[in-house]
C-alpha cells in the first residue's frame, strides 16, 4: 500500500490535432519501436484504475495528458470516473487533471469537467503571435484564436484551470507582454516549463530553442512581475517561485525538478506501457504494462534501471555552489545527455545569474509571509 499515487494516463497516446513545432512528445515517439498504441481500451484503462485504488491508502491523482487526451472522447472520462468509484475500496481522495490545447473543448466537456471537479491545464504560449509562431495545426496553421475560445468556455461554466506556458527563446525574450496579456484576461494561475531539446541533441539548434541566456531574462522579469504583485497584494502563482518559497520554509516542493531527484512516477501509454517520467517513455525505460504487471514489478523494474539513482548524482561544480540549497540541480532532463551521460544543468548559468538577483527579495517576502502568519 502507499499513502498516495501519481498516475499520468495518455488515453490517445500521442494522437494530437495539433503539429507544435517543440513537441517532445513527438521527438520520443519517433524513438521508438512503436510509434503510437492508438486509443486506450476500455480494458486497459480498468486495469490501471483497478490496481491504483487497490494500492493506494489515502490519495490518488490521475492525470491525463497527450498528445491531446479529448481525442480519446467525453465517454472515456465518463467510464474513468465510473470505474474509480467501484473500485475505490480504500476510500481515499481521488483527484483528476487533464493537459489539453483546448481547441476542441465545447459546452459538454467544459460542464463535466466543472461537475467532476477537473482540474484543467490549458498550453498556450503568450500573445497570439507568440503562439502561433510554433502551435500550429496539421494544415500549418496558428491555434491561438481556437485556445482563447476554449478557455472562454472554461470560465463560463467555472470549470478550474491554469495556464501552462512553454517557454521558447521568444516567449522568454517577450515575458512582460505575455505577463500583461494574462493580467488583462485574469488569468492568475500560471506555470511555465522550459522547452525541450529532441533526446540526443545538442541543445539550442532550433528556432523556438530556449538559451541559457534567455532564461535568465524570464527568470528576472518574471520574478520581478511575480514580486512586485506580491507585495501589492496580488500575487498570482507562478509554481516555481512559490515552490521557491517552499524550500526556504523547510518544506518539500511539489515540483519535481526541485527535489533533487526524480519523485516515484506512473507514466501510462494507451497500451498500458508505464514508464517513469512523461520525459523518458522511451523504450529503454520501459517498466512493464499495468495489464500484466503489478506496481511492485514496475517498482522492481524501476530500481534495476535506477532511475531515480541516476538522478541523484551531483556534478563536482554543485557541490560547492552556494545556491545548491534552492537549485538542487534541477530536473533531470536537463542534466541528461544521454549518450554522454548525466552532467550539469544545461540552464546552470542562467541559476547562477537569477539567485544572486532574487535571493534579497525572496528573504524579504518569506519573512513578511511569516510575519503575516504569525
Amino acid at each position: 500500500m502507499r499513502n498516495t499515487i501519481h498516475v499520468m494516463i495518455k488515453p490517445a497516446g500521442g494522437l494530437c490535432n495539433l503539429r507544435c513545432k517543440y513537441c517532445f512528445y513527438a521527438d520520443e515517439m519517433h524513438k521508438r519501436k512503436t510509434e503510437s498504441y492508438g486509443m486506450m481500451t476500455e480494458q486497459t484503462l480498468e486495469q490501471i484504475i483497478s490496481k491504483t485504488l487497490a494500492g493506494a491508502k489515502e490519495q490518488c491523482f490521475f492525470v491525463f495528458q497527450g498528445g491531446e487526451p479529448t481525442l480519446a472522447g467525453i465517454s472515456f472520462f465518463q467510464r474513468a470516473i465510473a470505474l474509480a468509484e467501484r473500485y475505490n475500496v480504500n476510500r481515499c481522495a481521488v483527484e483528476y487533471a487533464l493537459q489539453t490545447n483546448a481547441t476542441l473543448l465545447d459546452d459538454v466537456w467544459c460542464r463535466f469537467f466543472a461537475e467532476k471537479h477537473f482540474l484543467i491545464g490549458v498550453s498556450l504560449d503568450g500573445t497570439k503571435e507568440i503562439h502561433d509562431a510554433n502551435r500550429i495545426d496539421a494544415d500549418g496553421n496558428g491555434t491561438y484564436d481556437r485556445v482563447v475560445e476554449g478557455i472562454r468556455l472554461l470560465e463560463k461554466h467555472k470549470a478550474e484551470f491554469n495556464i501552462l506556458t512553454v517557454l521558447t527563446g521568444s516567449c522568454a525574450g517577450n515575458f512582460r507582454k505575455i505577463y500583461q496579456q494574462y493580467e488583462n484576461n485574469g488569468w492568475h494561475y500560471q506555470q511555465y516549463i522550459p522547452c525541450l531539446e529532441p533526446v540526443g541533441e545538442k541543445r539550442g539548434g532550433h528556432s523556438w530553442s530556449l538559451t541559457p541566456k534567455r532564461y535568465a531574462q524570464y527568470l528576472r522579469t518574471a520574478f520581478d512581475c511575480w514580486y512586485w504583485d506580491a507585495i501589492s497584494g496580488k500575487k498570482k502563482y507562478n509554481r516555481y517561485f512559490d515552490n521557491l518559497l517552499l524550500r526556504m520554509d523547510g518544506q518539500h516542493p511539489e515540483a519535481c525538478g526541485m527535489s533533487g531527484h526524480c519523485s516515484i512516477q506512473y507514466a501510462v501509454e494507451a497500451d498500458g506501457s508505464v514508464y517513469p517520467c512523461d520525459f523518458y517513455m522511451l523504450d529503454e525505460y520501459r517498466l512493464g504494462n499495468l495489464n500484466t504487471d503489478s506496481y511492485d514489478e514496475l517498482d522492481r523494474r524501476r530500481r534495476e534501471l535506477k532511475f531515480m539513482e541516476e538522478s541523484l548524482a551531483v556534478h563536482p561544480d554543485c557541490e560547492s555552489c552556494k545556491w545548491k540549497a534552492l537549485c538542487r540541480g534541477g530536473c533531470r532532463r536537463d542534466r541528461d545527455y544521454f549518450e554522454q551521460g548525466m552532467g550539469k544543468n544545461c540552464y546552470c548559468d542562467a541559476y547562477r545569474e537569477f539567485f544572486p538577483y532574487a535571493w534579497p527579495r525572496l528573504q524579504l517576502l518569506y519573512r513578511s509571509l511569516l510575519a503575516a502568519i504569525e
